[in-house]
């Protein structure tokens, strides 16, 4: 049985980040390694952490869609507050174990708490993640291109989902 999610902490950093490099090794997320990936760990928004072998493996958070909204949110046509899932990855020592599921279904109980709406977007290359979503009842709504740029300097594909239908 995997322990629920908890808030993350800074004490979590360390492990994280080595899970993040990990997770980049073998999978190419994020598809450029950031400059100051503590950094990036850390984003914007609230973030929980999933533990495997009495560690932190693996994260989520939840962050305020940014302002103004990028133009796939315009047919969403939502009042409200929209919170957009962000750096979901598990350490590959800890896949296949349930972790990303347990992690993504956290995020979506506590944006459902707030009265809040849930988007995702991700790269369109990252099929492990799409299948994921998709098998989680994710709603594909659209493709653009993303605001990040790889190491080449193009701005990828992203596939945006929205929250599965209660």
């Amino acid at each position: 049985m995997t322990v629920p999610p908890r808030p993350r902490t800074p004490d979590d950093l360390p492990a994280l980040v080595a899970a993040l490099r990990a997770v980049h090794e073998q999978s190419g997320y994020p598809s450029a390694w950031p400059d100051d990936p503590a950094a990036f760990v850390l984003g914007r928004g609230e973030a929980w952490v999933a533990e495997h072998a009495g560690r932190a493996a693996g994260q989520v958070m939840l962050a305020p869609l940014p302002e103004p909204r990028p133009v796939w949110a315009a047919p969403l046509g939502l009042p409200g507050e929209i919170l957009e899932v962000k750096r979901l990855f598990v350490s590959p020592d800890a896949q296949g174990l349930g972790l990303a599921r347990a992690l993504l279904a956290h995020a979506l109980r506590e944006s459902r708490a707030r009265g809040a709406f849930s988007v995702l977007q991700v790269n369109a290359t990252s099929l492990p993640a799409i299948r994921l979503y998709e098998r989680e009842g994710w709603r594909f709504l659209t493709r653009a291109q993303a605001a990040w740029t790889d190491p080449d300097g193009s701005h990828p594909w992203v596939r945006v989902y929205a929250q599965p239908t209660p």
